[in-house]
């Protein structure tokens, strides 16, 4: 059973990390433990971009950034799967460097260094050469660089559909199972 992180930015896409979690407790036989850290500036986006604060009403355990007592701040905890979505470029940054001066941060750099799974759903976008580098460590450490780049075989008709179009991709990127569209089937 998989112990999972989600870590929460304010950067803008709050309907990714919404339909994240949505689809994570639809498959909750697949996990033991959910977790997540959502940022204050995440929170106040969830609430432009979504009119409300849904992120109340999921049953995981929240965490603050500066709670270092949570479990998956040490390897010792564990947690196998972290997700950060959406993934702010000042986060991806932080975590290429190594500062791990928050939550999120101190966790990837955990995820890392275990060898365990670190996905990080980029949402800016253009890139500048700093941010193509900074994917490039987190890439050469063992992290996933998955951009919120949605397709459209599926033919989405929602703006949850279209986000979905992503988040399916990071449930299967997390080695999780998932009923959704495959191409050629």
């Amino acid at each position: 059973m998989h112990k999972i992180v989600v870590a929460i930015t304010g950067a803008s896409g709050s309907v990714y990390s919404k339909v994240l979690l949505d689809k994570l407790f639809a498959i909750k036989e697949q996990w033991a433990e959910l977790s997540v850290v959502l940022t204050e500036n995440a929170k106040l986006v969830w609430q432009t971009e979504l009119d409300n604060d849904g992120y109340k009403n999921y049953q995981a355990r929240f965490y603050t950034q500066q709670d270092f007592m949570a479990p998956f701040a040490s390897g010792s905890g564990q947690y196998d799967i972290m997700i950060i979505v959406p993934c702010s470029m000042g986060t991806l940054g932080r975590i290429a460097s190594g500062a791990s001066n928050d939550l999120i941060t101190r966790a990837a750099d955990v995820v890392l260094k275990e060898r365990r799974k670190l996905i990080c759903v980029v949402r800016d976008t253009p890139y500048n050469l700093i941010h193509l580098k900074n994917m490039e460590t987190v890439t050469l450490a063992g992290g996933i660089i998955c951009p919120a780049t949605p397709s459209f075989y599926s033919k989405p008709t929602t703006i949850e559909e279209v986000a979905a179009t992503v988040v399916d991709r990071v449930i299967d990127l997390a080695g999780l199972k998932i009923n959704t569209y495959r191409w050629g089937k």
